[in-house]
């Protein structure tokens, strides 16, 4: 394989071959209308690990008994370039799923980002969140070290090991280092808890297992489990099981999207 060599300038080449995917320019690429549904929380996203966090968490607050956290569920086909339309774009600039609009308030809120919508959330209802600020703390860390490790794993490990039109041996091997660094982190944190935060249940648990629970149980990419040695990661994977028997995480998974 030839060196590739640096241009002064980079420049885009794909235009031609990539007209749904991502661009060196954000914005709009074409009107469009959302829908809107009955409910006060009106949801556009996708079954990604991103988009399950938000479904699960309003799933969860439902089983908590929160009564107010009905929502609309719309699908965004991000294969077909769903989130570079103007009405998406108005929630999310940076054109990425999930994002959220909270029309209970007489001005209605936007928010996007899971994290964002998790700890919206969480502190709007004061569930799924430790009250003292020790707690809160710890929580936020793990919430924070999620969205900060999250793109080694799905843009740098499973791009590479998964959708890269060709296998290369550095970047797998780079990207498998980190993810199998980031999955030695977590199995010794739990190794003496039920949950991140301890015995508490919290949106550390939902934000991380979307992708750490998922990818211990084999769920996001073909022949991974095997590749990363996953069952070395005891706690990882104990703690991934007892997540997945919470009946708001299997409705969370299963909840229809309406079309666009």
């Amino acid at each position: 394989m030839n060196e590739y060599v640096l241009p002064k300038i980079w420049q885009w080449e794909d235009e031609n071959q990539n007209k749904s995917g991502n661009r060196p320019t954000a914005g709009s690429r074409f009107d469009q209308k959302l829908p809107r549904g009955k409910q006060n929380y009106q949801v556009y996203s996708l079954g990604t690990p991103n988009g399950i966090k938000v479904t699960v968490m309003l799933e969860e607050l439902k089983e908590l008994g929160v009564m107010d956290v009905e929502y609309d569920l719309y699908k965004i086909n991000i294969a077909k370039g769903d989130q570079f339309g103007s009405g998406f774009v108005d929630i999310n600039p940076n054109s990425k799923i999930p994002a959220m609009i909270d029309y209970s308030f007489e001005r209605p809120i936007r928010i996007f980002e899971s994290g964002s919508i998790l700890l919206y959330l969480a502190d709007k209802y004061h569930q799924l969140i430790p009250e003292d600020w020790a707690g809160r703390t710890e929580c936020l860390n793990w919430v924070f070290w999620q969205v900060g490790s999250g793109p080694f794993i799905g843009g740098g490990f499973g791009h590479f090991f998964n959708y890269a039109p060709t296998k290369q041996a550095y970047p797998i091997n780079r990207y498998t280092m980190e993810t199998k660094r980031l999955l030695d982190v977590l199995d010794r944190h739990l190794a003496d808890k039920q949950y991140i935060c301890g015995n508490q249940y919290t949106i550390a648990d939902i934000i991380n297992w979307s992708w750490f629970g998922r990818l211990a149980l084999g769920k996001l990419y073909d022949g991974s489990y095997e590749f990363l040695d996953m069952s070395a990661y005891t706690h990882v994977i104990a703690w991934a099981e007892r997540l997945a028997k919470r009946p708001a995480v299997q409705r969370g998974l299963e909840v229809p999207y309406h079309e666009i």
